[in-house]
């Protein structure tokens, strides 16, 4: 697993030069990036969203695209639509800002369910279907979307499926007070973002996909996933638990956290360490909870508490 550990030591390192001290988040997309799923990123304007998305597609040279979601945008604004041409009398098609690497979907609440569900094909299926032709999407295909949890106003809620198709969620958050002084001085006379250079190439990249497949699961690990997973259906605070997709969200992302970090085998560690991220925006609660104002992050801390973690040697 070294030459996974060494391509995202590069990809965090270099991230880092725009993103200052918020390395646990960066690790999180990487972590995305090797599972090949797709993040949502959530928090108040200004810490670096964008900014974030940009700094990966630099990183590995991918071509990169954003999307700024508004209440009147139309699917089509998305995936691309077929234009007339009188000259050669024959239909071309004009693809949308969907097509490319690495996506930045901004403000994807702000867009209606209609056009948010433009979106859920490109998620899952890596294509998009116009006027009955289906395209494939560029790989590496990865979409990280925004959203600010403040700004309520013209807003709509994701739909369950479409969240559920984002492998993670991270939060940003504010800067410590050491590392926004860092912020200043780097951007005194121009953006780190300008000068940021490409430090993997996305062969590197599918390569350090295929190497975290082979990772290994003890058994018993399993079964801890699966527990955690099936105990949050079973919560009575909690209406919807999460799916199948949040059990598989946990094995492949541990796979990939104990890749970065060197091993060939996944820990309890990984596992505890993904909860909040990969299952706290699949778990719907009931109306008591929402009236009590328990957050889903609550409910996953006590179920981390309460269910056995595995011991014994978990190599393979």
């Amino acid at each position: 697993m070294s030459s996974v550990q060494s391509f995202a030591e590069r990809l965090i390192a270099n991230v880092e030069r725009v993103i200052v001290g918020k390395r646990e988040a960066i690790e999180l997309t990487v972590i995305g990036l090797l599972c090949q799923g797709h993040l949502l990123i959530e928090d108040v304007p200004g810490t670096g969203k964008t900014m974030l998305a940009r700094s990966i597609a630099r990183s590995l040279g991918c071509s990169f695209s954003r999307i700024q979601f508004t209440p009147d945008m139309l699917p089509s604004d998305v995936t691309g639509v077929s234009i007339y041409n009188q000259a050669t009398r024959q239909f071309e098609f004009r693809p949308g800002p969907i097509m490319a690497q690495i996506v930045l979907a901004d403000e994807i609440n702000r867009a209606t369910p209609k056009t948010q569900a433009a979106l859920l094909e490109a998620m899952e299926e890596r294509q998009v279907t116009v006027d009955g032709v289906t395209r494939p999407l560029p790989r590496p295909f990865m979409v990280l979307a925004t959203q600010n949890p403040i700004e309520y106003e013209g807003t709509f809620p994701l739909p369950e499926a479409q969240l559920d198709r984002f492998l993670l969620r991270i939060r940003l958050g504010y800067p410590g007070m050491e590392d926004e002084i860092r912020i200043l001085e780097r951007q005194q006379f121009r953006h780190p973002i300008e000068t940021l250079e490409q430090v993997a190439t996305v062969q590197e990249l599918e390569a350090a996909q295929e190497a975290v497949k082979a990772v290994y699961v003890a058994p018993v690990l399993k079964r801890y996933i699966v527990d955690l997973v099936r105990r949050t259906r079973e919560h009575p605070d909690v209406y919807l638990g999460a799916s199948p997709r949040g059990s598989l969200t946990l094995y492949r992302a541990g796979q990939a956290r104990a890749a970065i970090y060197g091993r060939d085998f996944v820990l309890p560690d990984d596992v505890k360490a993904l909860v909040l991220p990969a299952l706290g925006h699949r778990l719907i609660l009931g109306p008591a909870a929402r009236m009590r104002d328990i957050a889903p992050e609550e409910i996953l801390r006590d179920l981390l508490e309460r269910v056995p973690v595995p011991g014994g040697d978990l190599r393979p």
